[in-house]
């Protein structure tokens, strides 16, 4: 099926054609003709599904055909409430993107910065705000935002929202907003208390699941090293002096981690950043943008800073330590394999590791192939990880003699070609 199918307007074809956009996904097929009927939406869908799209594509059209103004103030009619500040900005992107031709004003909200161009742009009249809880109260309280005539609203990633402990000041929105509206709701997962908070949002919703959150995408190669945690950061640098790794995605436990990773790629002569909860905003969205252009080859995340980072063709993720929590395992990984395109997640397992391997082996269905000759094996054998093999002795040490490493690199090339 192609988008011309789905009763879209033609501004809204034409910015989907100049994004290069033909086919939709699944959930943008099952979700955007639903919303278009103005029914209420369930959404369990993980990350890169092309999620965004579905709700944002349907919104654009609804309010575009209500003949808005374009003097004037106006009052907000679609709020989109998100986690984290990148994922505000991201989504502000795609409304920018697939409304280029629209007669239609967005802005994004959220905190960490000053609130002075936010609250401009709030006078001057939007239709569609995006943003993040915390901000999005404190703008209320100061009366700056008034949620009166909300038509459709969006809770998106309702368990990350969980998981940050957000899901009090969702409340204290959902309490302002007006009764008669289109709600829709998106979840990777499914947790009895997210479950709870779908069924007082919305009206006899419409359920989209698409892709478990226990699945992976086919189109993601996925290999596991078994190294001793003090190796860890020689193996990494011997992995990225391959030029074939276009950009990486490096995935730390803590945000500590991330800066002492960076310091020690940047010490290697590899361009790298680190983006974590304790950087100022603006030092966050220039390291995304860096890592975007490929100005910067390497950044180095946290899973909340990382949750909504969407870059075209990234070609690599690679934990540098694997997560304690084998979902977050599947929510990384889908930052490479995106939208049809192919990538490739590596792993890094120290026997502190082993259980959290076991954990994900498990989840997923299928055991993550060992690449078990590389420069710096593990000093002990791993017995009982729940993996296809264990690592052995190395003899080689160097580089470019490992027949199983460079095998397997050598196929990932054939199937996904240089980055």
């Amino acid at each position: 099926m192609s988008f011309t199918k789905l009763s879209l307007i033609e501004p809204i074809l034409k910015a989907l054609s100049a994004e290069g956009y033909t086919t939709p996904t699944p959930i943008q097929e099952q979700a955007i003709p639903i919303l278009l009927e103005r029914k209420d939406l369930l959404g369990c869908a993980q990350t890169g599904t092309g999620k965004t799209a579905a709700f944002a594509i349907p919104i654009l059209q609804i309010l575009s055909e209500q003949k808005l103004s374009d003097r004037g103030p106006r009052p907000i009619k679609a709020l989109i409430l998100t986690p984290t500040r990148e994922l505000a900005i991201q989504i502000g992107e795609s409304f920018s993107a697939y409304g280029k031709f629209l007669n239609l004003r967005h802005t994004v909200i959220f905190g960490g910065v000053p609130q002075h161009s936010q609250t401009l742009a709030l006078k001057a009249g939007v239709d569609i705000m995006i943003a993040t809880p915390g901000r999005l109260l404190d703008l209320m309280n100061q009366r700056f935002v008034h949620l009166q005539n909300i038509e459709l609203f969006v809770l998106d990633e309702a368990d990350r929202m969980l998981d940050m402990g957000f899901i009090h000041d969702v409340k204290k929105v959902i309490a302002k907003l007006p009764s008669q509206r289109q709600s829709l709701f998106f979840s990777a997962t499914m947790p009895p208390e997210v479950s709870k908070l779908a069924d007082t949002i919305l009206r006899k919703p419409v359920r989209v699941e698409v892709t478990p959150i226990s699945s992976t995408a086919e189109t993601v190669k996925q290999a596991v090293y078994f190294v001793d945690k003090v190796d860890k950061k020689r193996l990494l640098i011997h992995l990225l002096n391959d030029k074939a790794i276009a950009s990486a995605l490096v995935f730390a436990r803590t945000k500590h981690g991330a800066d002492k990773v960076a310091k020690d790629l940047l010490k290697a002569g590899i361009p790298a950043e680190a983006i974590h909860g304790n950087k100022s905003q603006n030092a966050r969205q220039r390291a995304l943008s860096n890592f975007k252009s490929r100005q910067t080859r390497v950044l180095v995340a946290t899973d909340i800073a990382a949750r909504g980072i969407d870059v075209e063709e990234l070609s690599h993720v690679i934990n540098y330590e694997l997560p304690n929590i084998p979902e977050t395992y599947v929510h990384r990984i889908g930052r490479t394999g995106r939208a049809g395109n192919n990538g490739i997640a590596l792993s890094f397992c120290d026997s502190e590791e082993k259980e959290y391997l076991r954990d994900i082996n498990k989840l997923i269905s299928k055991t993550i192939p060992v690449i078990d000759n590389h420069p710096y094996p593990m000093e002990t054998a791993i017995a009982s990880t729940g993996t296809a093999s264990a690592a052995r002795p190395q003899t080689n040490s160097g580089a470019t003699g490992n027949r199983s490493e460079n095998a397997f690199r050598g196929s990932n090339r054939r199937r996904f070609g240089r980055r």
